[in-house]
């Protein structure tokens, strides 16, 4: 994995240093076009109305304002890039882990660890499972602590459920009304890192998907 992100690294920083060189040298082309143009204006100009040198200076300041600022978004987007690679090395080392997030989790028949938070408020409050089409299959009362839950897959029948990909939500009740739902944490395996313009995304095994930040802690499998 190691060598695989570095490689990603190289090749994105490479990549973002030759768009940087051909952004620099269509600057270098359009600075020249406007040296010509600027010496026709001045050659065609009429002896008896020259042009004052003030209006030369301006359209300098202009054209140099304009270069500046194109440079400026290169240099940017070069930064942008080169930190999006290094991003992807950082992590890297997460892919093979399990993650704890806020994403569906596959079943194969072994317990899965689910983390609920009720509200702080609620006097009680239930665990609901979904599966991967949003069908209720399971509601336990779990109290409102915020203690791990080893789920093992059983249905409202109690008989065992099908192998899949189910979600988990916490229902948090006050005198008998619901006060509030959140999705609950689980330890989902991570299978890839993904870098672009809005950060660092983690996809996990059933193909739940969620930024870097959002990932509350690790495990080993």
């Amino acid at each position: 994995m190691d060598s695989v992100t570095s490689a990603t690294t190289t090749a994105t920083t490479a990549t973002a240093a030759a768009e940087t060189k051909t952004g620099n040298a269509a600057i270098s082309s359009d600075f020249e076009t406007f040296l010509k143009m600027l010496t026709v204006q001045m050659t065609n100009q009429d002896p008896l109305n020259p042009i004052e040198s003030s209006d030369y200076a301006v359209q300098l300041a202009t054209f140099s304002g304009v270069e500046q600022q194109v440079q400026t978004n290169d240099l940017l987007k070069t930064l942008t890039e080169t930190l999006g690679g290094a991003g992807l090395s950082q992590y890297g080392d997460w892919v093979g882990m399990e993650g704890r997030a806020k994403v569906p989790a596959v079943f194969d028949g072994s317990p899965i660890t689910v983390l609920p938070k009720p509200s702080t408020e609620a006097d009680a409050a239930q665990l609901v499972v979904r599966d991967a089409n949003g069908t209720e299959v399971q509601r336990q009362s779990i109290g409102t602590s915020a203690a791990a839950i080893e789920w093992t897959g059983t249905g409202v029948n109690g008989a065992a459920l099908a192998e899949g990909t189910y979600s988990f939500v916490v229902e948090s009740f006050l005198d008998g009304a619901r006060i509030a739902e959140s999705a609950a944490e689980v330890y989902v395996p991570i299978t890839e890192v993904r870098s672009d313009a809005s950060g660092v995304t983690l996809v996990f095994e059933g193909g739940g998907e969620a930024s870097a930040s959002s990932v509350s802690a690790l495990r080993q499998p």
